[in-house]
């Protein structure tokens, strides 16, 4: 074989046992050239390959250069012969050349040739083109290639007394099976050996016979075939072409795995890789090795357990008549050791080490395109190395090299280059925390190539793409998705071509569906702007004109639909829930505005928490009230000065020019030129300013202490209170207007923004209690002084805080008082000013909206039961409604005159998705619902089931058994004051105060609250 032609070393790919012998070949031969399987284009890469940071795995990657997608592999192990044969050479200082076909054919050759040869091969043939050694396995009595191939070749050595008889041996066989099944289904290899001998044959003109090829073994009988050149080069003659760029990337041992889909792969890179460098006694060092491995995961395996597996795999081998122990031998002796006969910690083995996960590395010295350069660069800067084993990474954006990571992460992921995966961050649900998933695949080298594209910097590629797909977008909600990434990859010049296709979009889509699944990404963006320092002062235009489609459109979109369309639009009214409360949230934040006081959670409306229930347009809150126009509003009544600049109260407590100035309160017509002239008998004040046409109020700023209303002489007997201005700066709202006896109220701004009632004066020279208008317009009773004028006591809820009808005003229902302090234009900051006063007045008045939408919804027939049921739900989550309206609600929806199965939905609606423990702590509803149950006729019970069971399957065990225990109680079962009380029969309405009373003395001692003598005596004596 030596003398009479070229070496011909036919191995398996990534074959241990073969680099051996390959390696031990090659020393004896010392040819004077290797030619190597692999793509011709790839020789000037060869060199690269004794650079100390090329460490395999690695891969040649070919890619098309107009089509970097069109890709393909050449994968090297550091015991694949090929790679031996190549490090060989380079060390001896002897040419290495590829000789395959030419990766610019195999990349245009999309579909197969037609079959020339072949055709007529049994099934059997198709099997060889399978696995080559399946049949070689099969006439030896082998069921298992792996292991035929780990017995004939790997633990029979190198061939210590000839280099060459393993080869001999297996060309032999191979030149066998291509006598017997030719091609063996594989008509394009026809086409790789013509080109093979074609480099080999001019190989042997420049180097003579001593030539050494090293490929595969399947087509070393090929090569020994005598063909003509004009045979090979026909074969060759009119193959597509695409012009080609190669390069070194990075590979994984996972990668190698015949499981990841390679079809030259092997089960078991990771043991390869172990019997190739192990010097000696591989068994043993196996399973040491995994006994390091069950350590590290804290199972106990101790040295003993070690001894005893290598004894074991050592018997097991002998008994199955194999030369040595084998993976299969040494993975039942950990199986029945080391891990107790479970396959669970095996599995981990198998993972970790029978697998693996090493990743190759390559030099900066190695070609790559601009954006693969910059990204490496980054990485580094960030200190990000790629791995391949999958890890977690916790991200504090408030830090410069965390915010750094989130970026590139967030900008890979826009060009198609999953590296990570965001998840959800734990302990934290704020936005200055991320939590990813990274795990370096080699597929992603081909997606860098594929985005270089788009430019040569990853910012700069990403905001290319960015725009693109803003072009292309098919829906909405792709267009605000792709807005939210754009914000989190930090990319704002993108944004104006991202909010020009979206303003497209929304102003087109008239589906509510496709808006309700578009806002929740809108809002979520506005969140980023502090977190990130991005402007998202476009978002908040756009986001909030989207919502008021949603609002009109919502209600006619919930009926007469179907369940699967009832309980998708139950999803879009909670996602735009959702996105209505954080877009208040954002926009208060952003404005200087508190989203609770300012209709963010309840307080008063900025457009007007009235509109025609005695108050103006601008009602409560409104233009001129304490909105954002009222709290430093420049039409307000507090400005820079301790008063709006067209407004009363200036520097010395009156408007500029006095009490009637030509702007203020109390202008020429009985108010300001700003206000309602002349408003008649119960009509509201106008903008900015509190009108009556028999009296002007005046405004007195004190130093210490909140103004006091002061009368002023008018034309009639009755009295127009005037704005107080309290410590915290803040002005009242637009008041009520009368003409004649009657005297209106004010509202005063507390301490977080909320309206405190102020009682008028009574057309005696008294008080009279006068109701105070709620956010929602509805009238908030608040106690006055008492009738000899003096002040209500502190006991009184008017002296501190009024208590309020609607829980959404305030904290807890209760509307705080407004604290002593410097008064505006004495002393004290000034808020800023807001930029566009009307426009945030807009944008804060959503939620009241919705809640209006909400309550229509709750009480047309006309919409799906289970729409129905989730608009209750929330406004009682908010606060809208209480107890008893929700009860009565349910009554309505849970009567006789109700189908089964649209009652069933209405309780799906209210109770489903979690909202168990509602009916655990309100046991009123939940006799409602057993009390509907019960009476629902056989008949149709059975189309009701599902639904509940539906509803109630989505409990926690224990909700469910809470659930079941208090209806199996029945009436009376909890006894005590609860159990009598009026509601549905088995049920309290109240909790039992004698059984909370017992548990209070170890509450007391676990919070240091206990009294000396409980100290003492200890809980239950």
């Amino acid at each position: 074989m030596t003398g009479a032609g070229p070496l011909l070393l036919g191995v398996r790919h990534h074959g241990p046992g073969s680099a051996r012998a390959v390696r031990a070949a090659l020393d004896a031969a010392r040819p004077a050239a290797v030619l190597i399987e692999g793509p011709p284009e790839a020789d000037a890469l060869i060199p690269l390959a004794a650079d100390p940071g090329l460490r395999p795995p690695v891969a040649l990657l070919a890619h098309a250069v107009d089509e970097p997608g069109r890709s393909a592999f050449w994968p090297f192990a550091a015991f694949s012969p090929e790679w031996v044969a190549v490090r060989w050479a380079l060390e001896h200082g002897v040419p290495a050349r590829f000789i395959d076909l030419p990766a610019a054919h195999t990349l245009a050759w999309d579909a197969e040739l037609p079959p020339e040869q072949g055709e007529s091969e049994a099934t059997e043939g198709e099997q060889v083109r399978v696995d080559p050694l399946a049949a070689l396995a099969g006439a030896a009595g082998y069921d298992d290639p792996e292991r035929w191939w780990e017995d004939a070749v790997e633990h029979r050595g190198a061939g210590e007394r000839d280099p060459f008889a393993p080869f001999e041996a297996l060309a032999e066989a191979m030149g066998a099976l291509r006598e017997r099944y030719g091609a063996g289904g594989r008509p394009r290899d026809l086409v790789r050996e013509a080109q093979m001998r074609l480099r080999l044959r001019a190989a042997r003109k420049e180097f003579g016979d001593a030539v050494a090829v090293v490929c595969g073994a399947w087509h070393v009988p090929a090569l020994r075939e005598r063909t003509t050149v004009t045979a090979d080069r026909a074969l060759l003659k009119g193959l597509p072409k695409v012009k080609t760029e190669l390069t070194w990337v990075p590979w994984t041992h996972r990668r190698l795995a015949r499981s990841s889909g390679y079809g030259a792969g092997i089960d078991s890179p990771g043991w390869y890789g172990h019997l190739f460098h192990a010097p000696d006694r591989p068994v043993e060092r196996w399973l040491t090795k995994v006994a390091g491995l069950l350590r590290e995961e804290d199972r106990i395996v101790s040295s003993a357990h070690v001894i005893e597996a290598v004894r074991l795999a050592d018997t097991l081998a002998a008994m199955r008549g194999r030369p040595l122990p084998g993976l299969g031998e040494t993975t039942d002796a950990v199986r029945a050791v080391m891990c107790d006969g479970s396959d669970v910690p095996l599995a981990l083995v198998h993972d970790r080490l029978v697998v693996g996960d090493v990743l190759g590395e390559v030099p900066e010295s190695a070609p790559a395109v601009p954006l693969q350069r910059d990204l490496v660069r980054q990485q580094r800067s960030l200190r990000l190395k790629p791995e391949a084993l999958e890890r977690e990474l916790e991200l504090d954006l408030r830090g410069d090299t965390d915010a750094g990571r989130s970026r590139l992460l967030h900008r890979l992921r826009l060009l198609g280059i999953g590296w990570g995966e965001p998840g959800p961050s734990r302990g934290s649900t704020g936005t200055f925390r991320e939590t990813w998933r990274l795990r370096w695949e080699p597929e992603l080298s081909v997606r860098v190539a594929e985005a270089g594209v788009w430019g040569t910097t990853v910012a700069a590629a990403a905001r290319a793409r960015a725009e693109a797909d803003a072009e292309g977008a098919g829906t909405l909600a792709d267009v605000t998705a792709l807005a939210e990434r754009c914000l989190l990859a930090g990319l704002p010049d993108a944004l104006p071509a991202v909010m020009r296709a979206l303003a497209d979009r929304a102003a087109l889509d008239t589906d509510v569906g496709h808006l309700a699944q578009a806002l929740p990404a809108l809002v979520r963006s506005l969140r980023y702007g502090d977190v990130r320092g991005t402007d998202t002062h476009a978002l908040s235009d756009v986001a909030a004109a989207l919502a008021e489609r949603i609002f009109v459109g919502l209600p006619p979109a919930c009926t007469a639909l179907d369940s699967d369309a009832a309980e998708q639009m139950r999803g879009h009214v909670d996602a735009v829930h959702r996105a209505v409360g954080l877009l208040g949230e954002a926009l208060g934040s952003a404005t200087g505005a508190d989203p609770g006081a300012v209709s963010g959670t309840g307080g008063a409306g900025a457009a007007g928490g009235a509109d025609a229930e005695g108050a103006g347009s601008d009602g409560v809150g409104g233009s001129g009230g304490a909105g954002p126009d009222g709290v430093g509003g420049p039409e307000g009544v507090r400005g820079l000065d301790g008063a709006g600049p067209e407004a009363a109260g200036g520097p010395g407590g009156a408007g500029p020019e006095g009490m009637s100035g030509p702007e203020g309160v109390g202008g020429p017509d009985g108010a300001g030129s700003d206000g309602a002239e002349g408003a008649g008998p119960g009509e509201a004040a106008g903008v900015g300013a509190v009108a009556d046409t028999s009296t002007a109020p005046t405004a007195t700023v004190g130093t210490g202490e909140s103004a006091a209303a002061t009368p002023a002489p008018g034309t009639g007997g009755g009295v127009a209170s005037s704005p107080a201005v309290g410590a915290d700066r803040s002005a009242s709202a637009a008041a009520l207007s009368h003409a004649g006896g009657g005297a209106a109220a004010t509202s005063v701004p507390g301490a977080g923004g909320s309206p405190v009632s102020t009682p008028a004066p009574a057309a005696d020279g008294g008080t009279a209690s006068t109701p105070d208008l709620a956010a929602d317009g509805s009238a908030v009773s608040t106690p006055a002084p008492a009738a000899d004028g003096s002040p209500a006591s502190p006991s009184d809820p008017g002296a501190g805080a009024s208590v309020t009808t609607d829980p959404a005003l305030g904290i807890g229902g209760r509307v705080p008082s407004v604290p002593e302090g410097p008064a505006p234009g004495v002393g004290g900051s000034v808020p800023p000013v807001p930029e566009s006063p009307d426009r945030v007045r807009s944008l804060l008045g959503l939620r009241r909206r919705w809640r209006a939408v909400l309550r229509g919804l709750a009480g047309r027939d006309a919409v799906a039961g289970v729409v129905r049921g989730r608009a209750v739900r929330l406004l009682m989550d908010e606060g809208e409604l209480g107890a008893g309206e929700a009860a009565r609600l349910m009554g309505v929806a849970l009567s006789r005159g109700t189908p089964p199965v649209e009652a069933a939905a209405w309780i799906e609606g209210f109770v489903g998705g979690g909202g168990g423990m509602l009916l655990v702590h309100d046991e009123r509803l939940l006799g409602l619902v057993d009390s509907w149950l019960t009476g629902v006729p056989a008949e149709a019970f059975t189309d009701v089931l599902p639904l509940l069971r539906r509803t109630f399957a989505a409990y926690d065990p224990g909700v469910r058994r809470t659930l079941g225990e208090l209806v199996r109680r029945g009436p009376g079962g909890r006894g005590g004051p609860a159990a009598r009380g009026p509601g549905a029969p088995g049920f309290g309405v109240e909790p039992d105060a004698g059984r909370a009373d017992a548990v209070r003395p170890v509450l007391r001692l676990l919070l240091g609250t206990a009294t000396e003598e409980e100290n003492l005596t200890g809980v239950g004596v």
